[in-house]
């Protein structure tokens, strides 16, 4: 849209307002200066472009052939706003409807891409957001499942409330400990195991305590019958601590051996991608600024030539129409690597979240499996004891990792919104 200032920025995801009115019917009656049109900009306010140099006004030019003096204060080129003549910048990584400023834009306003940003965007640590009140509601990726790729977008601080770790970190350090539960769980088993054997030791030296040997009789058989009984009692055992330690212990142990080394490789690649957007990010900020600098040259310049006609003051305001226009270029590249690298981002964040999640259901399935078996091993072990272990079969029978999911995800979600393209 025209404004009466060379705009902030160049428009992003904005075509030309020109190509979106048609000549008002007054404006037949009363004929305009030669090569001058007049259009309506979006708030439903006239402007007038100069079809020969592009400069555009929102007075009306006089009817007397030329440029209006008055209207060199609002002359900006629309070359300089978009970096081509003609040219609608659509940026190919825009994936959600903005809401445009509906409020008029008024002489000294700020540019209507800048307020636009305002309204509808925010930038938090580099990562740009949508506002909630600028966009319909957003479909979950996954919908219907609390998957870690929908609710970890947004940076969190640590417990300590000293810096802010990433949602990634957050479902890296749950892999960590997760890791770490399942060795404690081994551990655990290493322990019952000793306990097995030295029970088994124990059962084996007792039968063979000759203790009341000298009965005789049926009952001296039935004596002798309850001490065997001990030694393959003790033999049941000294089997069960064997498969415990090869069926359960090991597997639990040797499970995702390298699980650190790629743990270490997902964290480092999407950091690595956080820290390019963290550096584009700054260049966009570098060149916004180079480009107010050069429009606050370009606006000298002109109040120069109001004040004093001269071939010099407009061979100035030419040279610095150009910078104006490279810094708008140059600031445009600098949005378009900064949404490269966000959509990038992005990408690796969906794909590596969906990962970590398929490890932590292939972890928890793998652990649920051998803490069955550990129980199928203690029903073979001692039938009289079934009771002791029945809560526990019901309870593994219950284990469900999407559940365990889900209201792991809803206790340390770091954020919903998913990041979209800056807008300038």
């Amino acid at each position: 849209m025209p404004s009466n200032t060379l705009p902030a920025m160049p428009l992003v995801s904005v075509t030309r307002t020109a190509s979106l009115s048609r000549l008002p019917v007054e404006d037949i009656k009363d004929p305009l200066p030669p090569h001058w049109k007049c259009y309506m900009s979006p708030q439903g306010r006239r402007y007038y472009v100069n079809t020969t140099n592009n400069e555009t006004t929102w007075e009306r030019p006089s009817s007397v052939p030329g440029t209006p003096k008055s209207s060199l204060r609002h002359k900006s080129s629309l070359q300089a706003v978009n970096g081509v003549n003609g040219g609608s910048l659509e940026h190919p990584h825009n994936s959600l409807i903005r809401k445009s400023s509906t409020e008029p834009q008024c002489p000294g306003s700020t540019s209507p891409t800048r307020k636009q940003n305002k309204e509808t965007t925010v930038t938090i640590n580099c990562v740009t957001f949508p506002l909630p009140a600028s966009m319909p509601e957003q479909q979950l990726l996954k919908p219907n499942e609390w998957s870690y790729c929908d609710y970890f977008w947004t940076d969190k601080k640590d417990a300590q409330c000293n810096y802010y770790i990433t949602g990634f970190e957050v479902l890296v350090q749950k892999q960590f400990k997760g890791k770490q539960m399942q060795k404690e769980m081994a551990e655990f088993v290493r322990e019952r195991i000793k306990i097995e054997e030295e029970y088994a030791k124990n059962l084996s030296k007792l039968s063979q305590i000759p203790l009341a040997s000298q009965e005789e009789g049926t009952l001296g058989d039935a004596w002798a019958q309850l001490k065997k009984s001990l030694a393959d009692e003790a033999e049941v055992h000294l089997k069960f601590s064997s498969k415990l330690q090869s069926e359960v212990e090991k597997p639990l142990l040797s499970f995702r051996e390298n699980f650190k080394k790629d743990m270490k490789r997902l964290d480092h690649h999407i950091a690595d991608l956080r820290k390019q957007l963290v550096g584009r990010y700054t260049l966009v900020e570098k060149a916004r600024k180079a480009l107010a600098d050069r429009q606050k040259e370009l606006e000298l310049k002109t109040q120069q030539l109001e004040l004093k006609l001269s071939n010099k003051i407009e061979e100035d305001i030419k040279k610095a129409r150009r910078k104006s226009t490279q810094a708008g270029d140059e600031l445009m590249r600098c949005v378009d690597l900064y949404n490269q690298s966000q959509s990038k981002w992005f990408e690796e964040m969906v794909t590596t979240s969906l990962e970590l999640e398929r490890l932590e259901v292939e972890r928890v399935e793998m652990i649920r499996q051998h803490l069955c078996q550990y129980t199928t091993l203690r029903h073979e072990t001692d039938m009289f004891n079934q009771s002791t272990m029945e809560p526990v079969d019901q309870l593994l029978q219950c284990v469900d990792p999407t559940k365990d999911r889900a209201l792991w995800v809803k206790e340390n979600k770091t954020g919903e919104v998913r990041p979209v393209d800056i807008e300038i």
